[in-house]
């Protein structure tokens, strides 16, 4: 039998017989073998490489790329939509907001206004661009009032349909709509015949967040009577609304709570403020009323929390409905008309060969007689 060396640990010090070993020999092979073995004993040390690593990766660039977001916000004037944005957001993106006038709304057609800021919050980048439709409901008639909205959402899918199949598809810009914010109007019984067409038109194309504005109008049973009455006829039209998804099995009972007092805060009744106001020595937003002051970000006083929570922590998943439903119908819708014009193209092609080659026969038959 073949006699055994053996390495004594630590694997740098002399061995108990005063000989080198040749592990003391080669000192950097002995530095693998320790590694190694450090690796497989504690895969959780610092510098461990593996799939566990993976999520780490897409982290880092996604932070690196930063992220894209549209809002859409419509509803009739003074329902306080740039209000509520600026309040969402605290920035000012309407600096230079001109008011037209009641003899100018008569005739005023809807346009289409697209301001975008960059917000970054603890190194991580958001390019959010909010698209307001200064007109929507102003004018006598405001029977196709919502085509532009509606050319508008349908313009930015087949400007991403045309950048995706294009051969540079490294820096594609997404100003697809992912979310429309939908203004009610607190004044009356519910959804206006305006309100309903409107939403039908867009709820294939756009995920929509039904928002009731100036929520301080309303007392605490009036609102909850306006929601009720907007769900049921939500439900009744066979309007489709956006969906909160249901929180996970594993996740927490602070988020499965959250998701549920979200899902039953739906339409959100909401108040905005870019006032600030003193009250028993700290300074906040709302609303100074003779009787008293509504704070804007008071769960008590209205919903603009929950908007706001939902908006950010369901950001990602309105993005991937956005992907994954609205753009594929439109894609695929798209492309069925491109397949028709193209059979169409071909019967002609077909059709006109034909005649030509009758044309032909005929002339030859002439030239025999």
């Amino acid at each position: 039998m073949g006699r055994s060396r053996t390495c004594h640990l630590p694997l740098f010090f002399p061995s108990p017989t005063g000989k080198v070993s040749k592990c003391q020999k080669f000192p950097h092979i002995t530095f693998l073998i320790l590694f190694v073995f450090l690796v497989l004993q504690f895969p959780d040390a610092a510098g461990y490489v593996g799939f566990a690593n993976l999520p780490n990766q897409v982290h880092r660039k996604s932070v690196k790329k930063g992220f894209e977001f549209t809002l859409m916000v419509v509803g009739e004037s003074g329902l306080g939509k740039s209000t509520l944005i600026n309040s969402l957001f605290l920035t000012d993106l309407y600096p230079e907001r001109y008011i037209p006038g009641a003899a100018e709304k008569i005739e005023r057609t809807v346009q289409i206004e697209a301001s975008t800021v960059e917000i970054e919050e603890r190194g991580v980048k958001l390019r959010l661009t909010v698209v307001d439709t200064p007109g929507y409901g102003d004018a006598i008639n405001s029977q196709d009032c919502f085509k532009t909205i509606i050319q508008y959402i349908d313009n930015q899918f087949e400007r991403y349909l045309h950048d995706e199949s294009g051969l540079n598809r490294r820096h594609i810009v997404d100003n697809r709509v992912h979310c429309c914010f939908y203004f009610i109007s607190p004044f009356g019984h519910g959804l206006k015949p305006l309100d309903v067409e409107f939403m039908k038109a867009i709820h294939s194309k756009v995920n929509i967040v039904p928002v009731i504005a100036k929520a301080d109008t309303l007392t605490l049973k009036e609102r909850d009577r306006l929601k009720r009455r907007i769900l049921d006829e939500i439900a009744e039209q066979g309007i489709k609304i956006y969906q909160l998804p249901d929180a996970d099995s594993d996740e927490d009972e602070e988020f499965k709570e959250q998701t549920r007092v979200l899902k039953a805060s739906i339409p959100f009744a909401v108040i905005g403020s870019n006032q600030l106001i003193e009250v028993k020595g700290k300074k906040i937003r709302g609303r100074l009323y003779p009787w008293g002051v509504v704070e804007v970000e008071n769960p008590e006083h209205n919903d603009f929390l929950k908007l706001r929570t939902m908006l950010v922590t369901h950001m990602q998943d309105l993005q991937e409905v956005t992907q994954d439903l609205h753009y594929e119908n439109f894609r695929s819708e798209r492309l069925k008309r491109a397949g028709r014009a193209v059979d169409e193209e071909v019967l002609d092609k077909d059709q006109i060969l034909l005649q030509k080659e009758a044309e032909v026969k005929t002339h030859g038959a002439d030239l025999c007689i």
